[in-house]
C-alpha cells in the first residue's frame, strides 16, 4: 500500500471505532450507567480528532501537490462515508444520553 492508502484506512479505522463507541455509550444508557458513557463519548471524540488529522494531513498533502495528484476512489469515498457516519452518530448520541440523564434525575456529565 502506498502512503495515501494508508491513510484512507486509517481514517476508516479511526472512523469506524469512533462510530462503535458511540453506539457502546448508548447501551450503557440502558443500564443507566451515565459515567461509562460519558467515558466512551470521550473515546469516541479523541478517535474522530485521529481521523480528522488524517483528513486534514490528505488536504494539505493534496494542495501541497497542486490538488490533482489524490484521485478521488471508491476507497476514499467509502473512508469519508465512514468519517461523516462516525461524526453524526457520536453528536446525536451524546445529545440523547443528554435528554437519558435528564429525564433519568441523574447527575450533570462529569
Amino acid at each position: 500500500m502506498n502512503k495515501s492508502e494508508l491513510q484512507v484506512m486509517g481514517l476508516i479505522s479511526s472512523s469506524g471505532e469512533s462510530r462503535a463507541k458511540a453506539f457502546e455509550a448508548l447501551q450503557q444508557v440502558r443500564r443507566h450507567d451515565y459515567e461509562t458513557a460519558f467515558k466512551l463519548l470521550q473515546e469516541a471524540k479523541e478517535l474522530d480528532t485521529e481521523a480528522h488529522n488524517i483528513q486534514t494531513q490528505m488536504i494539505q498533502q493534496e494542495l501541497r501537490e497542486g490538488g490533482d495528484k489524490n484521485q478521488i476512489n471508491l476507497l476514499m469515498v467509502h473512508a469519508q462515508d465512514h468519517y461523516m457516519t462516525a461524526q453524526l452518530s457520536r453528536d446525536l448520541i451524546e445529545e440523547m444520553i443528554k435528554i437519558f440523564q435528564e429525564r433519568d434525575g441523574e447527575g450533570k456529565e462529569k
